[in-house]
């Protein structure tokens, strides 16, 4: 699923706009559980030559977030009600080289580790046993963990380059 969406996403942005299309979020990752949402992380080399992408996406069903508190991406949701049935795919339009494209190393290095993959699958679903209902405090209750796997992840970086 992801292959075939993000070809339809490069078909519509183009060579001009994209720099690479990355598979992210725990759909990501082999094996692991996750919510059949598709996370797609569009990497640009500018926001701000990216409006573009907002009727180009629409256009394959996307619906633009305008009201997005992170000024580091822009954020598209396909399937959401009233345009369908159900999220099926996430996009994230953000710099190359910002934090956000970052956060690609954690998903590498899950599928790298796939021991620590299935730790980061426990967090979760034991953070979604006890915030059922408060996505916040679930999203934050992984933080802790995320910034530590990354800080290997970068270690492990660091390491190809040299």
């Amino acid at each position: 699923m992801f292959a075939q969406e993000a070809e339809r996403i490069w078909q519509v942005l183009g060579n001009d706009l994209v720099v690479e299309i990355e598979h992210i979020g725990s759909t990501a990752v082999p094996g692991m559980a996750a919510k059949p949402v598709i996370d797609i992380m569009v990497g640009v080399r500018s926001l701000v030559n990216a409006t573009s992408a907002v009727p180009a996406l629409e256009s394959l069903g996307y619906v633009y977030w305008r009201e997005n508190p992170d000024p580091g991406r822009m954020f598209f949701v396909k399937g959401m009600p009233p345009y369908g049935n159900q999220r099926t795919h996430h996009v994230h339009i953000v710099e190359v080289n910002s934090e956000f494209w970052e956060r690609k190393l954690f998903c590498d290095y899950l599928r790298r580790h796939p021991e620590e993959a299935k730790r980061y699958e426990a967090l979760k679903r034991d953070l979604a046993a006890t915030f059922r209902s408060d996505r916040e405090a679930y999203t934050s209750g992984k933080n802790d963990y995320i910034r530590a796997v990354m800080s290997k992840a970068r270690c492990e970086e660091m390491g190809k380059k040299q």
